[in-house]
């Protein structure tokens, strides 16, 4: 059983079962409350499937693509919950959440501000049921894509506002069963952060 995180474009929360499925699900659509509506997402969501912490298998946490401030709360929220609880975390590539259960090859693109997009591109998934990226996760242009993404013309566009946390989970679930990997622990922001650390002396008068 897992507490599924997922904040690379609004903020959205689960607890999953391997057998039982989705137990809960919670999700705030608000690109920019990630921080404000996590804790309650997460309290709802195991109080709602009556699931206790010490029951928990591990979090699962997804590592984008996302802009920095909000993929970083729920990475942030992820790892604080599973060293409290004493759980491992395991990481897992939003865009293949929302591949997870698609029957052909898709194109996943999601909102990445500054009028530009994040996309993955996926083939039909495999024996398994698991989703096989074949290009991205990239960055670009909307105008872009057809001339960035190759065979562009072979995948049903999929454009999602959130990730659902709970197909976040039972991905994470079924990779675990077939003893396939897990994203690695470097976030993909694809950008640099806006905020920079001065590396001068900052000069100050008395």
């Amino acid at each position: 059983m897992l507490l599924a995180i997922d904040t690379s474009a609004g903020t959205s929360v689960a607890v999953v079962d391997r057998d039982g499925g989705i137990l809960s699900e919670h999700s705030v659509l608000d690109t920019r409350s990630h921080a404000e509506v996590i804790g309650d997402l997460i309290s709802r969501c195991l109080t709602e499937s009556g699931t206790a912490v010490t029951a928990l298998s591990g979090v699962a946490v997804g590592m984008g693509p996302g802009p920095f401030t909000g993929l970083r709360v729920g990475i942030a929220a992820a790892e604080a919950f599973a060293f409290g609880a004493g759980k491992p975390v395991v990481r897992v590539v939003s865009h293949d959440a929302i591949a997870w259960g698609q029957s052909e090859p898709v194109l996943v693109v999601t909102d990445a501000r500054r009028h530009e997009v994040y996309w993955s591109a996926y083939a039909s998934p495999d024996a398994a049921g698991l989703p096989q990226r074949t290009h991205g996760p990239g960055l670009i242009k909307p105008a872009e894509l057809e001339a960035e993404v190759p065979e562009f013309a072979t995948y049903r566009r999929l454009d999602a506002a959130t990730v659902s946390a709970g197909a976040l989970g039972m991905l994470a679930e079924t990779l675990f069963a077939n003893k396939r990997e897990f994203a690695g622990s470097q976030p993909l922001y694809l950008r640099s952060p806006d905020v920079t650390l001065s590396t001068g002396r900052k000069r100050v008068t008395a």
